[in-house]
């Protein structure tokens, strides 16, 4: 029968735990879902105003075959899905291959229902910039002076920055500008051609753009680096941030080496409140969290569980308790990494069986049992959980477990995170906030995508 309730006075929050328990490939795979979106691939030359024909068999291309008589004579085609959000920006060109009699083709993004015989920025919801002016069009018949007109073999681009809530225009690989985006919801990139003989093909990114638009992102992205760069922030702050993440997880040696390398700068280092900080409550215990953390790191959980029995009895109390259930799980993989597959099955029916009891252990205990499953479980897709992140892991639910145990402790809470891990979901959540104002459109913070960037970088 299944226990749906957690142990009574457990101290650590096992589901917030059991999101770090995952493989690299499940925070990647995790990852490509959260950024998945459809990306336009071609015209979408079915729902058009059918007056130009397709030059191309991949609906790249198309060619005015009307016959112009008024502002309802347009050829317009819209790509197939509208343009993705989750990104700081997206981008298209469209090269004139014959700007036919007048030169009137236009580039930009209009909404789905968008009138077919329109040019876009000629009804509301959508926005374009035209050849035979150079005009900007935004919703009304009336354009604004905006750049240079363009003609056969220019090429020109259309792109959204989702960062700035702006459009931005491009010809021959030069930005042309900006102008605000005031349309909300899904935009579809748009061409149209509306003269004799007028001939456009687009490339949606299936190869290169003439613009540099990686060099374009680059550098907005160096922009909101240097506005944060320019806020005003207290000498010794990070320093602050960094020795309490230090403190916090019990790395004694290297707070010490910390300390002793920033001597200089920061002579004083006390324990009391500052800039919003106080080392007082990851002070406590350092020397056995230092101590237990180190044995955990090299796989001697039976010496970790002594001196958890020896040091905070309180903890280890309740057989079925989560830290428990960590470090029982923790020893089976240790007999897993040595090979001692015979010692892991004896071992699991006799310690790790009783916790099926508990609902909410049922997933993680899947996984761990499931390495018996693999002759060589190094390569399986549980690979991870004999990797080194994985003791690190056990290591830290012991180290809050201990800090929870600190009769000063005024907030339960505090002995799950530092306060750098606290900063960064506060970033996390401020950012989801922001693209919410922007209705779900630009990047996002992802701390576990931020860490896999940075690991990539370094190992480039």
């Amino acid at each position: 029968m299944l226990i749906n309730q957690e142990p009574a006075n457990n101290p650590i929050d096992l589901s917030r735990l059991a999101s770090r328990w995952r493989s690299r490939d499940e925070w990647r795979k995790m990852i490509q879902e959260m950024d998945s979106e459809p990306m336009p691939s071609h015209l979408n030359t079915t729902n058009s105003s059918g007056l130009f024909h397709i030059v191309s068999t991949d609906k790249m291309s198309v060619h005015y075959n009307g016959t112009p008589q008024h502002g309802h004579d347009v050829g317009v085609v819209q790509a197939d899905c509208p343009a993705p959000t989750r990104r700081l920006a997206y981008y298209f060109e469209m090269t004139v291959k014959n700007a036919g009699q007048k030169g009137q083709a236009a580039i930009g993004f209009t909404m789905q229902h968008f009138k077919m015989r329109r040019q876009p920025g000629w009804e509301a919801n959508s926005c374009g910039y035209h050849g035979d002016d150079g005009y900007l069009y935004r919703g009304q018949g009336k354009g604004e002076s905006f750049g240079p007109t363009f003609t056969t073999n220019d090429i020109v681009g259309a792109g959204i920055n989702y960062a700035t809530q702006e459009f931005f225009f491009t010809k021959n690989a030069k930005l042309v500008g900006t102008v605000t985006k005031d349309i909300k919801g899904p935009l579809y990139p748009t061409i149209a051609v509306h003269s004799q003989n007028e001939e456009v093909t687009v490339n949606l990114g299936r190869k290169p753009f003439y613009f540099d638009i990686e060099g374009y992102i680059m550098e907005e992205r160096l922009k909101q680096q240097s506005v944060v760069e320019k806020l005003s922030l207290q000498p010794n702050i990070s320093h602050r941030i960094v020795r309490s993440y230090l403190l916090h997880y019990g790395y004694q040696e290297t707070l010490k080496s910390f300390d002793l390398a920033s001597e200089s700068t920061y002579p004083s280092v006390s324990s009391a409140t500052e800039n919003g900080f106080s080392d007082q409550d990851d002070v406590y215990a350092l020397n056995h969290r230092h101590i237990l953390r180190q044995l955990i790191k090299n796989g001697n959980i039976d010496s970790a569980f002594r001196k958890l029995r020896e040091w905070y009895p309180q903890v280890v109390q309740d057989e079925m308790s989560v830290i428990c259930f960590i470090l029982c799980s923790q020893r089976f993989i240790e007999y897993i990494k040595a090979e001692q597959s015979e010692d892991a099955v004896s071992y699991g029916s006799t310690e790790i069986t009783k916790f099926y009891k508990v609902k909410s252990y049922a997933d993680l205990l899947e996984d761990i049992v499931g390495l018996l499953a693999y002759k060589v479980p190094e390569e399986s897709s549980l690979g991870y959980l004999l990797d080194l992140p994985q003791r690190e892991f056990v290591a830290d639910a012991v180290n809050a477990a201990v800090l929870s145990t600190n009769p000063a402790l005024k907030d339960p809470n505090r002995c799950m995170h530092s306060c750098l891990e606290k900063l960064l979901k506060q970033l996390t959540l401020c950012s989801l906030e922001k693209r919410a104002m922007n209705e779900d459109q630009g990047e996002a913070f992802y701390l576990h995508k931020e860490l896999q960037s940075a690991g990539k970088s370094k190992r480039s």
